[in-house]
C-alpha cells in the first residue's frame, strides 16, 4: 500500500464504508427536505390564496423597487468603504506617529462597534434620512475592516521589493503606488470582495429604520391582511434572491482566488534596475548644461 506525507490512502473497504456514509448522509438530507416541503404542503403555505398577491403588479413593482434599493445602498456603501478603508489604511501606514495613532484609534473603534448600534445612532440621534444613515453605518464599519486588509495585503508584499525601489531613488509615494500597491491589490482583492459580502447581507438592517430596501417590501407584503399573510411565500421568495446575490460574490471572489493560484504572474515580481539615462517615474529633471 502506498502512502503519502499526510495519510494513508484509504483501502477497498475503506472506499466501500466512505461510500456508505455518504449514500446515509444524502438519504437523511433528502429526508429532511422531504419533511420541509411535507409541512409547507400541510400547512397550506402552496394554496392559491398566499401566491396570488405574488401576480399583482404592485407587488411586483413593490419587491423590484426594494431590489433596486438594496443594490443602490450596497453599491453606495462598497464604494465609500473602498475609499475610507484606503484612507485609513494609509494613515495606518503613515510614517507619522500622530496620523498613524488616530487612524488605528478610528480603525480599532469602528471594527469593534456594532453595525446596528452605528445605523440606529446615526438616524435616532443624528436624525439622518434612512439611505444616509444605513450607507453611513455600513461605511463606517467595512471602512474599518478593509483598512486592516488593505494594510496587512501591503505589509505581506516581500520587504526586498520595497528596499529595492528605494535603493533606486523611489519617494515613498512612488513606492507606495507603482511597487507595493499593484502587488497587494492581487493578493488581497479576494479578501475585499468576501468583505463586500458581508455589506450586502448586511444591508437587509435598513429595514430597521424603515428604509424601504428589499426585507422590508417582504415585510408590508407579509404583514398585510388583505393577502392572507403570505409570510412563508415571501420567504421563499426573497432568501433565494439575497443567497443568490451573495452566492455570486463569493463565488466571484473564489474564482480570483483560484485565478491567482494557476497564473505564474500574480508572483511578486521584483523591481527592475531602469535602463541607463532613464528616469524613474515622477522623479525631478536633471538641470541642462
Amino acid at each position: 500500500m502506498t502512502t503519502t506525507a499526510l495519510y494513508d490512502v484509504p483501502g477497498p473497504r475503506t472506499r466501500q464504508r466512505h461510500r456508505l456514509y455518504s449514500l446515509a448522509s444524502t438519504a437523511a438530507i433528502l429526508g429532511l427536505i422531504a419533511w420541509i416541503v411535507y409541512l409547507l404542503f400541510s400547512t397550506g403555505q402552496f394554496t392559491a390564496a398566499k401566491w396570488t398577491p405574488f401576480t399583482y403588479k404592485g407587488i411586483q413593482e413593490l419587491l423590484l423597487t426594494g431590489l433596486g434599493n438594496t443594490l443602490r445602498a450596497f453599491g453606495l456603501a462598497a464604494v465609500l468603504s473602498l475609499a475610507l478603508g484606503a484612507v485609513l489604511a494609509t494613515g495606518r501606514l503613515s510614517e507619522h506617529a500622530v496620523i498613524r495613532w488616530v487612524s488605528t484609534v478610528v480603525v480599532e473603534f469602528f471594527r469593534a462597534m456594532p453595525v446596528l448600534v452605528m445605523i440606529f445612532f446615526i438616524y435616532v440621534a443624528l436624525k439622518v434620512a434612512p439611505l444616509p444613515a444605513l450607507v453611513a453605518g455600513l461605511t463606517l464599519y467595512n471602512g474599518s475592516v478593509l483598512a486592516e486588509v488593505f494594510r496587512t495585503g501591503v505589509n505581506t508584499v516581500d520587504r526586498g521589493q520595497r528596499e529595492a525601489a528605494y535603493a533606486l531613488g523611489m519617494r515613498k509615494t512612488q513606492v507606495m503606488t507603482h511597487v507595493l500597491v499593484p502587488q497587494a491589490v492581487r493578493a488581497m482583492l479576494p479578501a475585499i470582495i468576501s468583505q463586500l459580502v458581508v455589506a450586502l447581507k448586511d444591508t437587509s438592517l435598513g429595514y430597521l429604520i424603515t428604509y424601504e430596501e428589499f426585507l422590508h417590501a417582504g415585510k408590508l407584503i407579509a404583514s398585510n391582511l388583505d393577502y392572507d399573510l403570505p409570510f412563508i411565500p415571501v420567504v421563499m421568495i426573497i432568501s433565494p434572491i439575497y443567497i443568490g446575490m451573495c452566492m455570486l460574490l463569493s463565488w466571484f471572489a473564489n474564482w480570483v482566488a483560484k485565478r491567482q493560484r494557476r497564473n505564474p504572474k500574480v508572483e511578486a515580481t521584483e523591481v527592475a534596475a531602469p535602463e541607463p539615462g532613464t528616469l524613474l517615474p515622477g522623479a525631478p529633471q536633471p538641470p541642462k548644461r
